[in-house]
């Protein structure tokens, strides 16, 4: 793209320490540079090379009210250690040597003064040569890695020429008389609904002509291949076809009784002429707001400088936002947040009259050291597990008042239509913690009264009363909003939103859109890759700047970042916000990024670049530049996005993101082969496997979490477990027939090379343990269960007599480990049965073996960011059904209601293509 010159944007911008690259780039400039570049052969561009120290994703921490219910979850961030709240004098020598979690211990500290560049240098995370899959091949894998997304790049730029080809060339005339008025009604071509579905294949998706719509996805029956694949349709298991018919009726009758209409098969609709009206009518009961505070019992008190006081109602809540959570000690030992909540306490007390001894003596409360909040905490924990510990059915009952309460606020009518509604409750008063190092953690935050609460809603329709004494800040009807609640919080002064859910039509038309954006950008990649390579030599440093942008963020997805408040927000950058101290350069071509990424989670990562790129990031950061000026001085976001809009409307840095991980995973499922024999587990492996390819290739990447080895560890007891039982069940084949020794081999019948002696004891008395556990907590049921019934308790008695199985399986295990045999066990015993038995053992350690290797191979990939925010859910869809593979082993319930659109407008189209 030519370059304005009487565009704003070569002047350069406001800058922390006035340091800013020079608008143009000379020729002296430029071959000074290269010249001061080292000679060295450059490794393959385009690869990550080595995931930095982020904590794991996965290790979530959730957050509690006073009353003991989760508020809401929070990404560990960086500084941050592991936090283990077990008490340390709970042990596990009881616990038998093959289940007890294996204990870390090459656990380090952060420093929260050292700088992140600094940090965590005992130990560099795994490089591309440590993770990558063992191969006979030579070819390192950084080389192939690099092969496969060039290769990908060259497809996609074949495919974007040749869809622009395509799109040039002139309707043929017969389409004219194809929609003639003299044609009969049935040959008139049919409008496309929203280009998801049509009569016709449309991209490969087809309009299914028989809809089971309204059944729950889950629950509707698979439908007959096509006759022209030579394949009868498989009944279902134990039941004959009628019957299962017949069972899905029953279900979709119960369904509609329950939801009395059909679902909205909105991508079949007609497209809407205004996209910005997003409903016509619309009808709710508005928010559910948070109980009352129950104050602390007489006997439970604050304590300050060891003498109990009392305070008025609102700074004793307050008081229990910080004692309810001690065990939370990554944010209660926080210095900030200590800080913070200081502050605002005292400020309450001020205004509520301070705290008083049991005297009615003011005592001033100045220093937060003195505050023991030992007595509230363990209140709150008592109470917690005295709510644990109740009767099951008193749990059930209390879960059913609470739903009945609670079900006029979970759905809406929108133009007329049942839908979910998201986050119906107001958030309760508590402790902000915020995401990283956020400058306002432990800020106290306030109590939402209904007069901060804006209603939306439609003009016709009835406005939700206000609790009580209260009434709603306003109440309006606008139908180009989304939203049904919305009020400003105290913290950051951000407005918070009550939305329809994420299997709404609002959000699967959301994210429909957003694939199909990503697609669109199919016809113009080549276009935009060879501009901007050719902008990487420009003269001009704000376009040089921009390709260099446009590089990073097409290669490596990194986000394109905004502009932060960083008095009131944790300083969190993207790539047109790098400063010079979050890039590293190491000759010949890679680059180490080290800086605090989305929500706070620290991204730290080496690349190899092309050379060009290589030496433009040096250039970048020449003096007189230093610490705190940006790398890219003379770019915004807004002018980045504004440039790719030339290329295609409403095209933004983020869609490259969707883009390369769809069509990547598009391309490596195409070269699969479905006619190859494989079992279900191992279909899924293949899928994953395809799944950790464009996490790599795209950058989805994470550290390995602190659990994957007890996670592992725990996976292959539970393999070494069933070695053991398959080794029993071939000893019972002896115990029945001996001369099987002979005719099988000696070795058939050896113990696996896997199970020692000590592990073999150490699994038998788990196994009776296992035993007693069960006997125990069944008793403990049926007496539940007759309790609830009106009848009397089981004796004790009833209790002992069941616990002798136990004791009788540990009798059994020693005797068999003295004379090395094993008798037959169950009912009429024979050497058939145990060898099918031995069969399906085979089978379930080979599909433990194969979750094992898939684990091992996911600990450094994040195959959910992937599936789930960048990869069209349709493909899936479509290797589901190309593999027969039921969508539940690779979608939740949840993603399946979040992805319904994609799985009902593909169906049993295993052609589809992103």
């Amino acid at each position: 793209m030519s370059y304005d010159s009487s565009s704003d944007d070569d002047k350069p911008l406001a800058k922390q320490n006035g340091h800013v690259s020079s608008p143009k780039i000379s020729k002296a400039a430029d071959r000074a540079m290269e010249n001061s570049v080292s000679k060295a052969r450059p490794r393959p561009p385009n690869v990550s090379i080595r995931n930095g120290p982020v904590i794991d994703d996965d290790a979530m921490d959730v957050d509690s009210t006073p009353n003991g219910a989760p508020k809401r979850k929070s990404r560990s961030s960086i500084g941050q250690q592991a936090v283990n709240y077990k008490d340390n004098s709970d042990s596990e020598d009881g616990a038998p040597l093959a289940k007890r979690q294996k204990k870390g211990t090459n656990s380090e500290s952060d420093s929260d003064d050292e700088p992140i560049a600094k940090r965590n240098r005992g130990k560099l995370p795994p490089s591309i040569k440590e993770t990558g899959d063992s191969t006979d091949d030579d070819k390192p894998l950084g080389t192939k890695l690099a092969q496969t997304k060039a290769n990908i790049e060259k497809a996609a730029a074949k495919e974007a020429k040749a869809i622009r080809a395509n799109a040039k060339k002139p309707t043929p005339k017969k389409a004219i008389k194809d929609e003639s008025d003299d044609e009969p009604l049935a040959k008139t071509k049919k409008r496309q609904s929203n280009g998801v579905a049509s009569a016709k294949k449309t991209n490969g998706v087809k309009k299914e002509e028989e809809s089971d719509s309204d059944a729950p996805i889950a629950k509707k029956a698979k439908k007959a291949a096509p006759a022209a694949k030579g394949k009868a349709a498989p009944a279902a298991k134990g039941k004959s076809a009628p019957a299962k018919k017949a069972k899905f009726e029953k279900e979709d009758t119960k369904e509609n009784s329950e939801e009395d209409e059909e679902e909205y098969r909105w991508w079949d609709a007609p497209k809407k002429e205004d996209d910005s009206i997003k409903w016509t009518t619309l009808e709710h009961n508005g928010v559910l707001f948070p109980p009352e505070y129950e104050p602390l019992p007489k006997n439970v008190k604050l304590i300050y400088d060891e003498t109990p006081v009392d305070l008025h109602v609102e700074a004793e809540e307050v008081a229990t936002f910080f004692g309810s959570m001690l065990h939370s000690t990554q944010n209660v030992e926080n210095p900030v947040f200590q800080k913070n909540f200081f502050r605002d306490f005292t400020d309450i007390l001020k205004k509520t009259g301070g705290a008083k001894d049991r005297n009615g003596n003011k005592v001033e409360i100045k220093e937060f050291a003195k505050l023991d909040f030992t007595k509230i905490f363990e209140h709150y924990k008592a109470l917690s597990e005295a709510k644990k510990a109740r009767p099951a059915a008193e749990k059930k009952a209390e879960k059913a008042v609470k739903d009945k309460f609670e079900t006029p606020y979970m759905f809406c009518k929108w133009d007329g239509r049942k839908e979910k509604v998201g986050n119906f409750r107001v958030e309760p008063p508590g402790l902000f913690r915020g995401r990283g190092e956020h400058p306002k953690t432990g800020t106290v935050k306030k109590r939402v009264l209904p007069e901060q609460v804006t209603i939306n809603i439609g003009k016709e329709a009835k406005v939700p009363e206000p609790p009580a004494g209260h009434k709603w800040k306003a109440v309006q009807h606008d139908n180009k909003a989304t939203w049904l609640a919305m009020w400003q919080e105290n913290v950051n002064g951000n407005y918070k939103y009550v939305m329809l859910a994420a299997n709404s039509t609002v959000k699967g038309q959301a994210d429909f859109k957003k694939f199909e954006k990503a697609r669109e950008l199919k016809k113009h990649i080549d276009r935009i890759r060879a501009d901007y390579t050719k902008e990487l030599k420009s003269e001009v440093m704000a376009e040089r700047q921009r390709a260099t942008a446009m590089y990073l963020i097409d290669k490596f997805a990194l986000r394109a970042g905004n502009e932060k408040d960083t008095d009131n927000e944790a300083e969190t950058v993207g790539c047109c916000s790098l400063k010079y101290e979050h890039v590293t350069l190491r000759e010949p071509n890679t680059v180490i990024f080290d800086f605090l990424g989305k929500d706070s989670i620290r991204f730290h990562n080496e690349f190899t670049v092309e050379r060009q790129v290589f030496k433009n990031l040096k250039m970048f950061k020449k003096p007189p530049k230093v610490d705190g000026d940006d790398i890219f001085d003379r770019l915004t976001t807004s002018q980045l996005n504004k440039h790719l809009s030339s290329y295609m409307a409403g095209l933004t840095a983020k869609v490259f993101r969707t883009y390369n991980a769809s069509y990547t995973m598009s391309k490596l499922l195409q070269q699969l082969d479905p006619t190859k024999v494989l079992s279900v587990a191992e279909k899924i492996k293949l899928y994953n496997d395809c799944n950790r390819e464009v996490a790599v290739l795209c950058n989805h990447k994470r550290t390995v979490g602190t659990s994957h080895e007890q996670q592992m560890e725990k996976l292959g007891d539970r393999i070494k477990g069933l070695r053991y039982q398959q080794w029993r069940t071939k000893m019972m084949m002896l115990d029945i027939d001996p001369k099987l020794k002979k005719k099988k081999g000696a070795e058939y019948f050896e113990l696996d090379p896997t199970l020692d002696q000590e592990w073999i004891l150490q699994h038998q008395q788990f196994l009776v343990e296992e035993t007693r556990t069960k006997i125990q907590k069944k008793f403990e049921k049926d007496n539940e269960k007759r309790q609830a019934d009106g009848e009397k308790p089981l004796p004790e008695k009833e209790l002992k007599e069941r616990l002798k199985a136990a004791t009788e399986l540990e009798a059994k295990f020693k005797k068999e480990n003295k004379s090395k045999k094993v008798e037959a066990e169950g009912k009429g015993p024979t050497v058939e049965k145990f060898l099918a038995a031995v069969d399906k053992l085979n089978e379930r350690i080979r599909t433990l073996e194969l979750q094992s290797a898939d684990r091992e191979g996911n600990k450094e990939v994040a195959l959910g960011t992937s599936k789930i925010n960048y990869i069209d859910p349709r493909l899936t869809v479509a290797f589901a059904a190309r593999f027969e593979v039921p969508i539940e082993k690779f979608f939740s319930k949840t993603l399946r209601d979040k992805f319904n659109w994609a799985i009902q407008s593909v169906g049993d189209d295993s052609t589809w293509q992103f």
